[in-house]
C-alpha cells in the first residue's frame, strides 16, 4: 500500500511540476512579447519624432491660384444681344501690371493717334484691348458718337452703343468724385475730372466694360465720375480735336451725336509693355505679386 501511495504522490508531484513549468514558460513568453512590443513602440516613437522634426508631417503647401489671377472676365449673353461678338477671352494670369503699353489708332481723319495705356491702374482694360486688337476686333469700325461731354466714342463694331465682345470686366480706375463745394462751379485751380487727352472705358450698363472707349478732346469735369481711366493720348491729339469738331446728325435713337461723316478706325494695334524704370519687374507667366483681381459684374445682354 505504501509503495502504491508513494507512486501516486510521485505522479501527482510530477504533474504539478509540469504545470508549474508550463506556467513559468507562459510567463516568460508573455514578458518577451511585452518587451518586444515595448521596444517596437519606442522605435516607432523615435522614428515618428525624427520625421516630425524633419517636417515630414507638415501640410503640403497648396498653390494660391487666386492670388495669381489679375483679371476676371464675365461671359455675356450673346443670344440676348446680337451686337456682341465672340472672339474668346484674354488670359487671367501672367498679365503685365506695371509700366505702360503703346496703342496706335489709325483713322481716316489724319495722322495716327498714339495712346499710352496705364498697366498699373488699368491692367485688365489694357489686357482686353490688346486681346481684341490681336483679333482685328477694332479694324474697319466707326467711332459712332461725339458725346456732349467732349469725347469721341469708339470701339463698337455695331455702331449701336450696345456692341462689344462676349465678355465684360468691372471698373478699375474711376476718378474720385470732387468734394462738395458751395460754389456753383469748380474752383479755378481744381483739375478737371477728365483732362483733354484722357482715354477711358464706357459701358452700358456701367461696370460691364467690354470694348468701347472714349477719347476726350476737351477737359470734362463732373460730380459723378463713371468712366474708368485707362490711359492718355501721347500723339495726335489735334486729330482727336478735329474729329470732335465734326458736325453731328441724329443717330438711331434720335440723339444728335453721330458724326456726319464716318470716322473709321482703319486699324488699332497694341505694342509690347514698356516697363516703368521706377517699378519692379513685371510678373512672368507664373503670376507673381499683382494687384487684386478685377471684380466680375453680373452678365448682361448689353455691352460696352
Amino acid at each position: 500500500m505504501a509503495s502504491s501511495r508513494d507512486r501516486q504522490r510521485k505522479l501527482a508531484r510530477a504533474k504539478l511540476d509540469r504545470q508549474l513549468a508550463r506556467r513559468a514558460a507562459a510567463v516568460r513568453r508573455r514578458r518577451r512579447i511585452q518587451a518586444g512590443v515595448g521596444t517596437a513602440l519606442i522605435l516607432v516613437l523615435v522614428v515618428a519624432g525624427s520625421a516630425w522634426a524633419l517636417g515630414a508631417f507638415d501640410r503640403e503647401p497648396t498653390e494660391n491660384t487666386a492670388a495669381d489671377e489679375v483679371c476676371l472676365w464675365t461671359p455675356q449673353n450673346t443670344e440676348g444681344n446680337s451686337n456682341l461678338k465672340d472672339v474668346g477671352e484674354p488670359a487671367t494670369t501672367g498679365l503685365p501690371v506695371t509700366g505702360t503699353r503703346p496703342m496706335t489708332i489709325t483713322t481716316n481723319q489724319g495722322e495716327p493717334i498714339s495712346v499710352e495705356l496705364d498697366l498699373a491702374n488699368a491692367p485688365c482694360a489694357a489686357a482686353s484691348i490688346a486681346h481684341l486688337a490681336g483679333q482685328g476686333f477694332y479694324d474697319n469700325t466707326n467711332c459712332h458718337e461725339i458725346t456732349a461731354d467732349g469725347a469721341v466714342r469708339c470701339g463698337d463694331p455695331s455702331g449701336s452703343g450696345l456692341g462689344g465682345p462676349a465678355y465684360s470686366f468691372y471698373d478699375e480706375n474711376v476718378p474720385t468724385a470732387p468734394e462738395a463745394s458751395p460754389e456753383p462751379s469748380p474752383a479755378p485751380d481744381e483739375p478737371p475730372t477728365y483732362p483733354k487727352g484722357t482715354v477711358a472705358m464706357i459701358a452700358n450698363p456701367p461696370g460691364a466694360n467690354g470694348s468701347q472707349f472714349l477719347i476726350f478732346f476737351k477737359d470734362f469735369t463732373t460730380a459723378e465720375p463713371r468712366f474708368p481711366v485707362i490711359g492718355r493720348v501721347t500723339g495726335g491729339l489735334d486729330v482727336v480735336e478735329t474729329i470732335g469738331a465734326l458736325p453731328t446728325v441724329d443717330n438711331e435713337a434720335g440723339e444728335k451725336v453721330k458724326p456726319e461723316n464716318d470716322v473709321v478706325i482703319q486699324s488699332l494695334t497694341v505694342g509690347e509693355p514698356v516697363l516703368d524704370p521706377a517699378s519692379p519687374a513685371d510678373p512672368g507667366p507664373t503670376g507673381t505679386p499683382s494687384p487684386e483681381p478685377s471684380g466680375a459684374p453680373e452678365a448682361s445682354p448689353n455691352a460696352g
